[in-house]
């Protein structure tokens, strides 16, 4: 049985404006789409809430790869973002609970840097700037008639189950706690990770709060020892923290208040249909162990737009939510996001193992991947462009 069509979902209203284009979600994602699409000179709607002035502090940090920074390049939007908005990592040290331990150095990797820490409020603010300036992008308050409805509304999207597409969650029982940081000692772009029975621990080098001594932290819990943490006073909070990292990257003290949300894998079922497609964590939801999630999200916006145009250009008579095109679209995100997701919940598994044969095998094999050039360049490789 086919899934109905948005045509049918969202009647369009009396004397609405006619759309190439509507767009279902307003965050990163959806907005990227709409300023890509409206770059090629579509007719895009975009429809979500603004964001809210009384809002509490995001403390989100976004570790974004190349292709991701590339996009936002093309959209100029990157070159717009606060200085201390962004901060490049050049190295990366990885541990594991018994000695194992990884190292990636961009100088060695001969690139200009593994990825860029950018704050998740100003990258927003930006991207909102660009699309109100955008002479192609509408912002809507309701659904309005469109050849194509892209659903870019995040992992718990009504209008993806409305439209039938099947979402398979698998929680992980984790939650990520995340705040800014402070250290007493300069950051110098090194990224920091621990994996460890239960939790995976990362810092991430970052010039807010404040510039060279600042980083992002997420730590991913148990839900129960999350909300532990949570609880506690900032000085017991700093305590437990310093004792988890043990100094490595200084003594780290709060720079923000702390939040968490829970963790879990999923997918769903159906990518696209009859005149509608599915973005970002709508279609795919990873865990934040490898920093993917959005790069995976501004990848399927790349790709999506590069269908889309090719298409009116080669077939300028088949509507633009024509399936066998969105299929193109589908098929070529399909494999590397698969791949993303079964790498990231392939790791929180296999230090989830207490059992001590395993913990010396997955230690003896981050160490032996650390010596081992031409993997580790493969491995970079991968990560800078999802």
């Amino acid at each position: 049985m086919n899934a109905p069509s948005s045509h049918v979902l969202y009647p369009a209203p009396a004397g609405s404006p006619s759309l190439d284009v509507l767009i279902r979600g307003s965050g990163p994602v959806g907005m990227g789409l709409a300023l890509a699409l409206a770059r090629d000179g579509l007719r895009v709607g975009l429809l979500g809430a603004l964001p809210k002035k009384d809002a509490a502090p995001d403390v989100r940090a976004y570790a974004l790869n190349a292709g991701s920074v590339t996009l936002l390049r093309e959209l100029r939007v990157w070159d717009a973002l606060p200085e201390d908005a962004r901060t490049a990592v050049q190295d990366m040290r990885i541990h594991g609970d018994d000695g194992g331990a990884i190292e990636f150095s961009a100088w060695q990797q001969g690139i200009g840097e593994l990825a860029w820490i950018v704050d998740a409020a100003a990258l927003e603010q930006a991207l909102g700037e660009a699309v109100r300036y955008a002479p192609h992008v509408q912002r809507l308050t309701q659904p309005a008639a469109a050849q194509l409805t892209a659903v870019c509304e995040g992992k718990d999207s009504a209008t993806r189950e409305l439209l039938g597409a099947g979402f398979e969650s698998f929680p992980y029982g984790h939650h990520g706690v995340a705040a800014r940081l402070v250290s007493d000692q300069p950051h110098h772009g090194t990224a920091w990770q621990w994996f460890r029975h239960p939790d995976v621990l990362a810092l991430l080098p970052f010039d807010r709060p404040q510039v060279a001594h600042g980083f992002g932290l997420v730590w991913s819990q148990p839900q129960a020892e999350a909300e532990r943490l949570l609880a506690l006073s900032d000085t017991e909070f700093e305590t437990e923290l310093n004792a988890a990292t043990g100094g490595a990257a200084g003594t780290l003290r709060l720079g923000s208040p702390r939040a968490a949300w829970p963790l879990r894998l999923g997918h769903a079922q159906r990518w696209c249909g009859p005149g509608w497609v599915l973005l970002g964590d709508a279609a795919h939801a990873v865990h934040p162990l490898a920093g993917q999630g959005l790069n995976l999200g501004l990848a399927d916006v790349r790709a999506l737009a590069r269908v889309l145009v090719e298409a009116r250009r080669t077939m300028p008579w088949k509507p633009l939510g024509d399936e066998r095109t969105l299929r193109r679209y589908a098929r070529e995100r399909s494999t590397p996001t698969r791949a993303m997701s079964g790498l990231t919940d392939g790791l929180l598994h296999l230090f989830a193992q207490p059992s001590a044969p395993l913990k010396e095998l997955r230690n003896h094999g981050m160490t032996l991947v650390h010596h081992l050039g031409p993997l580790k360049r493969w491995l970079t490789a991968r990560a800078l462009d999802a």
